[in-house]
């Protein structure tokens, strides 16, 4: 790709848009800008800005693909598979300080938000109404962030992704114009869906500036369940028999053994050294709650569990999950002389079973140390690698390729929320054979002189 430097008369342009102190070329904003939580190896900006308007965006969008420099859009960097790193230079487009709540609609069980607010910090501010935003990825990623990535995590499974939970976004197209897709209405089928086709694109096809997202009450009763099992397949076969009983967990989390240990070590939470299956239920009534945990205490039993714990105490139950949420934080603390690569594929969920059975036999077969742990209720699983030498690493790409192709060939996905990004774009003529010469249609369409955030979906194959 052929994209031109970020000179001084560019500088000025984009001062005249956002203005002197929403601009910079410190190293230290831009060191910050040049990495994600993941594995890839950073790379600089050449500058940061810090737009507060979506008419700014779209005018350094324009400004940007006047001059063929590359946008890379800046969450909060949370990602996994490089997605906000700058490849190309250029600039690195920072929502940081757009992080509003525009208008709640509680009535209509609603709020329209800036991309920059964090999930966390959007829910807490819901909680006084009554109401949250299901999708919960762990981090405090940003809603944006969310939207671009179709993030999903533990409550995907009764409330769904973040596809399944927006219902009208403002984006800034490559060229300046900023137009609005979807609708407040829940029911649409006005022309093509524009609102899905943004949602997921990782900021290749346009920059989001705002989303009305869908919310939920915030259940009356709820309850956290943790069984152990002596084997992997157990804990696994069980996910497969709750969902069959038509339970509806608004959790259902599949935790490996090595995990269990580190989590009951580092947060002390009561697990023991098996694998183990966490579950939350939500409900509006508590004799509906109760019937719903005496199915579960029965499958488990028939599934050979050692051990089933249910509550209802808040505390524990959140004490349960931030320990879940920060298991990455923990593991990285347990492997100080490691670094991590983190994988996510996802299948059907009758799938499920031979797919963890797999990875356990290739890790195994290959003496690999790797960890897993997932949100098994929709049958995604994050396979998590340490490696500090050259050869571990070797052996860890290879392991990540084959698991990837096993995912695959039953039916599922090269990644269920990590997002594409770099590391999975090679998979993408294996998942959607000339389906992806649509995407790249779609791409040069929108985005003629590739400025938004190249490098990324279709980077493997370009390079091939």
């Amino acid at each position: 790709m052929n994209f031109n430097p970020v000179t001084p008369e560019i500088l000025d342009v984009l001062r005249g848009i956002v203005g002197d102190d929403a601009l910079s070329t410190a190293a230290s904003e831009l060191d910050l800008h040049a990495r994600d939580q993941s594995h890839y190896a950073p790379h600089r900006a050449e500058v940061v800005v810090f737009p507060t308007t979506a008419q700014q965006i779209a005018d350094i969008l324009r400004a940007a693909n006047d001059a063929r420099i590359p946008v890379t859009p800046w969450g909060v960097g949370t990602g996994l598979e490089a997605g906000s790193i700058p490849l190309f230079g250029g600039i690195s487009l920072s929502l940081e300080r757009m992080a509003k709540i525009v208008a709640i609609h509680a009535d209509d069980f609603q709020v329209t938000v800036q991309p920059g607010i964090g999930h966390k910090d959007l829910n807490a501010e819901l909680a006084r109404h009554g109401l949250f935003f299901p999708p919960d990825p762990g981090a405090n990623a940003s809603v944006g962030g969310m939207l671009a990535n179709n993030a999903a995590g533990i409550r995907t499974v009764k409330y769904g992704a973040s596809k399944d939970n927006v219902l009208q976004m403002q984006v800034a197209l490559a060229d300046g114009r900023l137009i609005r897709v979807g609708s407040r209405s829940v029911k649409q089928s006005a022309g093509y869906d524009l609102l899905h086709l943004f949602v997921g694109s990782e900021g290749t096809l346009g920059v989001i500036t705002e989303a009305t997202l869908k919310l939920v009450p915030v259940p009356a009763h709820i309850s956290a369940v943790v069984a152990a099992f002596p084997t992997v397949s157990q804990a696994v076969e069980t996910v497969v028999a709750v969902r069959g009983a038509g339970l509806d967990p608004a959790a259902l989390e599949f935790v490996d053994a090595a995990h269990a240990v580190m989590l009951s070590q580092s947060d002390g939470v009561e697990l023991s050294a098996h694998p183990h299956v966490f579950m939350e239920f939500h409900a509006a009534h508590n004799a509906t709650l109760e019937a719903g945990l005496a199915s579960v205490r029965e499958i488990c039993a028939e599934m050979g569990a050692l051990n089933v714990r249910a509550t209802t105490d808040t505390a524990e139950r959140k004490k349960l999950w931030h320990a879940r949420h920060h298991s990455y934080e923990i593991m990285v603390r347990s492997h100080p002389d490691k670094q991590f690569y983190i994988m996510d594929v996802a299948v059907p969920i009758s799938a499920y079973p031979e797919l963890i059975a797999y990875v356990e036999a290739l890790t195994a077969e290959r003496s690999i140390k790797a960890y897993m742990i997932g949100h098994a209720g929709d049958g995604n699983i994050h396979v998590e690698f340490p490696y500090a030498t050259d050869a571990e690493d070797a052996k860890m790409k290879q392991a990540n390729h084959d698991i990837v192709l096993k995912a695959l060939a039953l039916g599922g996905t090269c990644t269920g929320e990590h997002g594409v990004g770099v590391g999975k774009a090679r998979y993408l003529r294996e998942e959607h054979g000339e389906g992806l010469d649509v995407m790249r249609a779609l791409k040069q369409t929108l985005d003629p002189n590739g400025i938004l955030n190249p490098g990324k979906i279709f980077v493997a194959e370009e390079s091939d």
